[in-house]
């Protein structure tokens, strides 16, 4: 009971309450920024299209964005997958033709041919999935591809994140957004059927973030940024050749030399050879790594989880596993903390540090015998790019 005179205080009802989760000023910044997710927009195209929607703002900074391409049934005459060529192992994961992501001053995050950027990357770098989910092939929303209709769905993900909020990307400014640019591909890229009535394709964007912090707290390193670059090696490899093929020049911290090789089809092939060769991978004219090419699998196998559950390599597109790739070979610079990946838990600390000067190449000794020669070494490499001096550690414990 209340005496005459006296206040009584109170809150409207269904009006939105103050935050009461709020942490005490100090700390990492991920004690104070937790994560989000929200859509950037869902559209509809059709093999060769184009997806190119403006961007809107996140409350935050960008971790990366979910992508989800759902392709409905169409009506195909004799459907069938490629039997040969780039398609063949690819489909579905080359939905994508060409991937150009920027952030919003224009710097290209990731650049390059859809199945590289949007398969690969999440495979090697271990910026979105661990272990086994380290392949798309085993995630949930992927169903591979029904080759009398073309129909699939494919979930994937375009990192910026390359350490446990490091990396991140500015997201809350209306005026200043990413840019993500994609070219579909083509029907005949995926299917060498007959066409006669398309089924749409439904493709949604989401962004991962991490909500601005009500305290005066930043991510580390803003501005550094992990930038996945995609060029051919030189020279072009013929068959049963002994020597060494350049690598694209970079100038950052590598965390991942990853390398597609493909022959002059544009068909992935393990063009190295037998797995008793010996590879080299030389810098600056010094062998860093000197073994055999199957130990080079095993490494794949122990750091990131490549190969490990399947004695083998991908033999058909579609394989719901985590094989190592046919084509594929990687080196790991992201065992700071043991001798495996642990995704966004890494310090940088044997991130291979290079200049614009430094030549990176890779020998085999020979290569393998190509079919289709010239085989040609494609470069995936991720390529941290610091804004002043690299942060290394753990600055987000």
């Amino acid at each position: 009971m209340t005496t005459p005179g006296s206040a009584i205080a109170g809150t409207v009802a269904g009006r939105p309450q103050p935050q009461t989760t709020a942490e005490t000023a100090g700390g990492p910044f991920v004690r104070h920024a937790p994560d989000g997710r929200r859509t950037m927009y869902v559209d509809t195209q059709t093999p060769g299209g184009f997806m190119g929607r403006p961007m809107v703002s996140a409350p935050g900074w960008a971790k990366g964005y979910r992508i989800n391409v759902t392709a409905a049934a169409s009506t195909i005459t004799t459907g069938a997958l490629p039997a040969s060529g780039q398609g063949a192992l690819d489909t579905p994961n080359n939905w994508a033709q060409l991937v150009q992501m920027k952030d919003a001053f224009g710097t290209q995050l990731l650049t390059g041919p859809g199945w590289d950027m949007t398969f690969l990357v999440p495979l090697l770098s271990g910026q979105f999935g661990i272990d086994l989910t380290r392949s798309l092939q085993n995630l949930p929303t992927w169903t591979g591809v029904t080759a009398t209709s073309n129909a699939f769905t494919v979930g994937t993900y375009l990192p910026f994140e390359f350490a446990k909020s490091y990396g991140v990307i500015s997201g809350a400014n209306a005026a200043l957004l990413p840019v993500l640019q994609i070219n579909m591909q083509p029907f005949a890229g995926m299917n060498s059927g007959t066409l006669t009535a398309q089924g749409a394709w439904s493709e949604s964007v989401d962004c991962d973030f991490y909500w601005l912090p009500n305290v005066s707290a930043d991510p580390p390193g803003i501005g550094t940024t992990c930038q996945w670059i995609f060029q051919p090696g030189n020279p072009p490899v013929p068959s049963n050749f002994s020597g060494l093929v350049q690598l694209p020049r970079l100038g950052g911290y590598l965390s991942v030399l990853g390398m597609d090789f493909r022959d002059s089809t544009g068909a992935r092939v393990d063009g190295w050879g037998a797995a008793t060769n010996r590879v080299k991978l030389v810098v600056d004219g010094v062998p860093l790594v000197d073994s055999l090419l199957s130990t080079v699998y095993e490494d794949m196998a122990i750091s990131m989880g490549i190969g490990a559950l399947v004695n083998g390599t991908q033999t058909a597109a579609g394989s719901a596993t985590n094989p190592r790739p046919l084509g594929v070979l990687a080196f790991s610079r992201k065992t700071s903390l043991a001798q495996r990946d642990f995704g966004l838990l890494e310090t940088g600390e044997i991130f291979l540090s290079t200049n614009p000067g430094t030549q990176c190449e890779l020998a085999a000794y020979p290569w393998g015998s190509i079919s289709n020669a010239p085989g040609i070494l494609n470069a995936v490499i991720g390529q941290v790019v610091p804004s002043g001096t690299i942060v290394q550690g753990l600055p987000e414990v």
